[in-house]
């Protein structure tokens, strides 16, 4: 839910970029790469540092903001496409890694903090697995869409003769990835404080299931999703 109010903070700041102040891109460009970087730096340095889960992830959607701004910096309908791919992927993260938090919080197994995690794989193997498919598409690990994300951003930031920002992205990106994978680390290499199995409903499991091998199928088959954004991008500017 905290996510929401900061994309729209970006649509509405991508709207008046893109529309309002294309012409002037060479003058504001080096406000957004200040605040990108910014972004990155407390998003990722502050999440590195939590152990609550819902203030960890809170944290890294600082840092994702900072990366969507990245995409903005080309001043073209690529550079506004690889950004909103980005952000309808991390809505799609997202709501998957708080939706597994609640389900697991509603069947009795705490899932406030990462402690909480160890050994899930040894209590239920599918909600392990369908959590190691969301952590690694945050962490931007390849199949899964949230590389591919992360690659086109990084590929119009190339594209826009930023280099060296493309290259401070990915170290904050393997920050971001750290923490992502503590918890994948928690999950089956860890000992779990109950071996009680997690059960979970038909109903629920099927949504959650949706939702995180979405991930993995979007990441095999990424460039319909890419198309969809950048047609959708050319029409909002009614560029051709």
């Amino acid at each position: 839910i905290g996510s929401a109010p900061k994309l729209a903070a970006f649509a509405f700041v991508a709207r008046i970029l893109a529309e309002g102040l294309q012409p002037l891109v060479h003058h504001w460009s080096g406000m957004l790469i200040i605040l990108s970087i910014a972004s990155m730096a407390l998003g990722n340095i502050s999440a590195i540092a939590q152990t609550n889960l819902k203030r960890m992830f809170a944290y890294s959607t600082i840092a994702h903001m900072g990366f969507l701004l990245l995409g903005l910096l080309s001043g073209d309908v690529e550079g506004y496409g690889s950004s909103m791919f980005y952000a309808v992927v991390y809505v799609l993260m997202t709501l998957g890694a708080f939706g597994m938090i609640m389900l697991l919080s509603r069947e009795g197994f705490e899932a406030d903090t990462l402690n909480d995690f160890r050994g899930l794989n040894q209590r239920n193997p599918w909600l392990a697995f369908l959590m190691l498919l969301l952590m690694f598409s945050m962490a931007g690990v390849p199949p899964t869409v949230g590389f591919y994300a992360k690659f086109s951003v990084l590929n119009a930031v190339v594209q826009a003769g930023h280099i060296w920002l493309a290259v401070v992205a990915v170290l904050f990106s393997l920050i971001g990835a750290f923490y992502y994978l503590r918890i994948v680390k928690l999950m089956y290499f860890d000992a779990p404080e109950s071996h009680a199995p997690i059960t979970v409903g038909s109903d629920t499991a099927l949504l959650i299931s949706v939702n995180g091998l979405g991930v993995l199928f979007l990441g095999l088959l990424p460039n319909v999703l890419m198309s969809v954004c950048a047609v959708s991008v050319r029409q909002s500017l009614l560029l051709h």
